[in-house]
């Protein structure tokens, strides 16, 4: 058997991306229009399910205050009132977090440093 054409020894391929940091952790970001799997941001998920259940518990009566909380979880109180916040999320958007649908903007660092500011960006791209 032979061949009509050599085949090339390196064969170069173009990807374009770009590079985020999502969680302390960097994640390849496709350009605009290109299909995307959904990926659930794991450190928002967690900060949303410790935020329920914070709420739970205090709710419940089993905790007193904020403080004697924090305490027990051997965190700082005020990380615990800013992730308390995570539970004034409009339902729409805790849904998106949980589905994967936010946009790559939306982190726990960006969610916890403004709550209010989250309700009105644009990065909440439900589709």
């Amino acid at each position: 058997m032979t061949r009509a054409t050599a085949v090339p020894e390196t064969v170069t391929i173009h990807v374009p991306f770009c590079v985020v940091k999502r969680g302390g952790r960097k994640e390849m970001q496709m350009p605009e229009g290109a299909t995307q799997l959904r990926r659930m941001d794991n450190t928002l998920v967690k900060a949303l399910a410790r935020a329920f259940r914070w709420k739970r518990m205090l709710e419940s009566g089993e905790f007193a205050t904020i403080a004697e909380l924090a305490e027990r979880e051997g965190i700082a109180t005020s990380y615990m009132t800013r992730v308390l916040r995570l539970t004034l999320l409009a339902p729409c958007m805790v849904e998106a977090i949980l589905d994967g649908k936010q946009g790559p903007e939306v982190t726990l660092a960006g969610v916890l440093k403004d709550v209010p500011l989250v309700w009105e960006r644009r990065e909440w791209r439900l589709d």
